[in-house]
């Protein structure tokens, strides 16, 4: 029998409601769970661990209510026609097996006989006892050393060249954030980066980044990366299949660095490439096209098409940016062209609806992140296709007629009939794919130059294309398009496709689940930050949250196989 009963889980199990939820990061296992439900909670909890339940074996003490922070308990009311409210707070404990400092986020409300009941409940691993973060001493004094902080950074980053324990593929915002953690954990870690600089994933590629220019993101990528003395190589490629040594438990990495080639032997591998390579379709005679024809990944300016006719082919979230640039720099036309709906939200209703309430700038990131990742997922898309998405589509109603009048077709379901979700839903599922199919655009005070950009702009929805010749494009419809210019919108292949071309289909079968991000059964995020089904191999991918959270998660994990405690 895998479970136990036991009447101490089954006491703990009937503090929940009958529909509650319960979100565990590493407490109970080495994995990320989300139980919804009495008896999905209770088998989890009494699953047998050398004799004991889950829960038992565990051994949980020290509670004490955190009373003084930001997350004290305090009345919550969550959004929504349920009117859902009851007491939230923090709490923190300990663990025995493993030995581990935790803390945990409740939600009570009251059941009908009005006794208060966990509609969720989120236990996280905070810190492996004797290996807490340890950050780089960037304000002791050099002056009594033998060595300058130069000559210091060089000979930790010679150790790790000479024996990296984890090899990180990609020096993007994940990969530097993984490496930072597992740094400040003891763990010696070195990034390949193909680029020549850090930064450089965004700073040469075009997008409007809303709250700050993606050129000062990039430099601060770069700076973060001093900061933290990370041992990053540029300009570098993995140039075969890694191969994987059971025995050994350890890869062998054949790079390309710079004008030399370096075998590595690291014990973990950790993918952080970003959202994938450029997705190109192929249509017959898109050779014979005599314009510009490029993928939007490679758009750096419209200036140099000024006066130019303009066909932008779309699937996602890169083509209001696009076309809003060539109608600003004076593009003579400029056609969208759209074959499916698109979920478009404005950053002002984002801001009144998520960013605002969750991130107040007087509260430390740190404590607003814990308190954001104790909802589970799939409860908080579940509150959303409820009620949630009608008050962000009336904070919206402005932008959407707008873009409905210029042809727009929008759409708030990932899949038709499947409920609406809105941006949330479409970031969890489409992100790893590759396709986003969702947009983000400006503040309130921009939504006037996006319909706009749009009006001016042709918008041809709901044609699939033919064939492409030396003029332009012509549709299934028979319908044709002229073009100086094709810029295709097209998105990126999905992450696992580029996984697949690096590690070859021999690892990547093994992976359960087969994908990248998007969530799991449970309402985890597939493969991201948490075991991959093959050993040693890990996945960071996603966006800045994501990478700031999780990536401690990864670490402790890394940390707990190299102590041997996992």
């Amino acid at each position: 029998m895998s479970w136990r009963y036991s009447s101490i889980t089954l006491s703990f199990v009937n503090h929940f409601l009958l529909d509650g939820w319960f979100r565990d990061l590493l407490c109970f296992s080495w994995n990320h769970r989300t139980l919804s439900g009495l008896e999905k909670i209770h088998k989890f909890l009494s699953h047998v661990v050398d004799g004991k339940s889950r829960l038992e074996y565990s051994s949980l003490r020290d509670f004490k209510v955190d009373d003084h922070t930001i997350s004290a308990p305090s009345p919550f009311k969550l959004p929504g026609s349920q009117g859902i409210e009851g007491v939230q707070g923090a709490f923190t404990f300990s663990i025995t097996n493993p030995a581990a400092l935790e803390r945990g986020f409740f939600r009570l409300v009251q059941d009908a006989d009005k006794k208060w009941k966990a509609l969720t409940l989120f236990t996280n691993m905070q810190d492996l006892v004797g290996h807490k973060e340890s950050p780089p001493n960037q304000h002791s004094s050099y002056e009594d050393r033998e060595i300058t902080w130069e000559e210091d950074v060089d000979a930790k980053w010679c150790a790790i060249e000479v024996d990296p324990t984890v090899l990180i593929v990609g020096g993007g915002q994940s990969g530097l954030m993984c490496a930072a953690r597992l740094r400040m954990l003891g763990i010696r870690a070195l990034i390949i980066e193909k680029d020549a600089r850090v930064g450089d994933c965004w700073r040469q590629r075009y997008a409007q980044t809303t709250y700050i220019p993606q050129g000062k993101l990039a430099d601060f990528l770069e700076s973060y990366a001093v900061n933290q003395e990370l041992c990053v190589w540029l300009s570098s490629t993995i140039t075969s299949i890694p191969i994987y040594e059971s025995l050994s438990a350890r890869w062998t990495v054949e790079v390309q660095h710079g004008d030399q080639k370096v075998i590595l032997n690291p014990k973990h591998l950790i993918l952080a490439t970003g959202s994938g390579s450029p997705h190109i379709p192929t249509w017959s005679g898109m050779d014979e096209f005599q314009g510009a024809l490029y993928h939007s990944n490679f758009h750096k300016d419209a200036e140099q098409f000024r006066g130019k006719r303009v066909i932008v082919v779309s699937v996602g979230n890169a083509s209001g940016d696009i076309c809003q640039d060539f109608v600003a720099h004076g593009a003579a036309e400029v056609t969208l062209v759209k074959r499916s709906a698109t979920c478009v939200v404005s950053s002002a209703a984002m801001e009144k609806t998520r960013f605002r309430s969750l991130y107040p700038n007087s509260t430390p990131m740190e404590e607003l992140d814990f308190r954001s990742n104790s909802m589970p997922l799939a409860f908080l898309l579940q509150l959303t296709k409820s009620d949630g998405i009608r008050h962000m589509k009336m904070l919206d109603q402005e932008l959407h007629d707008g873009l409905r009048q210029a042809g727009f077709n929008l759409t708030w379901e990932v899949s038709p009939g499947s409920g609406e979700v809105g941006l949330e839903g479409f970031l969890y599922s489409r992100f790893g794919s590759g396709t986003s199919a969702f947009r983000l655009v400006s503040e309130t005070g921009d939504i006037a130059i996006n319909t706009q950009c749009l009006t001016l702009a042709v918008v041809k929805q709901g044609q699939d294309i033919s064939h492409f010749d030396k003029d332009g494009i012509t549709f299934k419809d028979g319908s044709e398009l002229s073009a100086d210019v094709i810029v295709l919108a097209t998105g990126n292949e999905p992450i696992m496709k580029t996984a697949r071309a690096l590690l070859g289909k021999e690892i990547t079968d093994q992976l359960l689940p087969p994908e990248v991000w998007g969530l799991d059964s449970e309402g985890e995020l597939n493969q991201a930050y948490r075991p991959s089904g093959h050993p040693g191999l890990w996945f960071a991918v996603g966006p800045f949250g994501a990478a700031r959270f999780f990536s401690k998660h990864l670490g402790l994990q890394i940390l707990a196989r190299e102590l041997g405690i996992a």
